[in-house]
């Protein structure tokens, strides 16, 4: 893979995993339920074979999807996201809100199923137990993330 960024910090970090073309529309894609190589293939307009390839197998390595053999003759996999692919959802929505209120050519809003009303972030604290809009971002000890996990 390419070399990636070097920065301390976790927007760098995550775009060392997650930023290459094509790698979030793959990860939506088998979010939305498009699981085999084919459905990909077809729905990803533009994007070779092989380039596909490379991106799942990089997925799989990184921990964000797993491909499960149900083919062996020829050899087919179906793919699904780990947990760690599933929490993209948030970041998804958060583009979709973003692009809802920037782009010039919006395709998608996202609503409130219950009363059609389009929805907004917000962020929530379990301490707490309420919405905050006062929001800090502060180091982590490398030390104390690794005694969390």
């Amino acid at each position: 893979m390419k070399k990636g960024y070097e920065l301390p910090c976790n927007i760098a970090q995550s775009l060392n995993i997650i930023g290459d073309r094509w790698t979030l529309l793959i990860i939506h894609d088998i979010l939305i339920g498009n699981q085999h190589f084919n459905e990909l293939r077809t729905s990803l307009t533009g994007i070779s074979s092989n380039l596909l390839s490379e991106r799942l197998k990089y997925l799989e390595e990184e921990g964000l999807i797993e491909a499960t053999l149900y083919s062996k003759h020829p050899p087919r996999y179906k793919y699904s996201l780990t947990k760690s692919g599933q929490d993209l959802e948030h970041v998804f929505h958060s583009l979709v809100i973003w692009g809802r209120k920037h782009l010039q050519k919006c395709y998608k809003k996202i609503e409130h199923t219950a009363c059609h009303h389009e929805v907004e972030i917000a962020y929530y604290c379990p301490h707490c137990r309420e919405n905050v809009e006062d929001l800090t971002v502060i180091p982590v000890n490398v030390e104390e993330k690794n005694q969390s996990l």
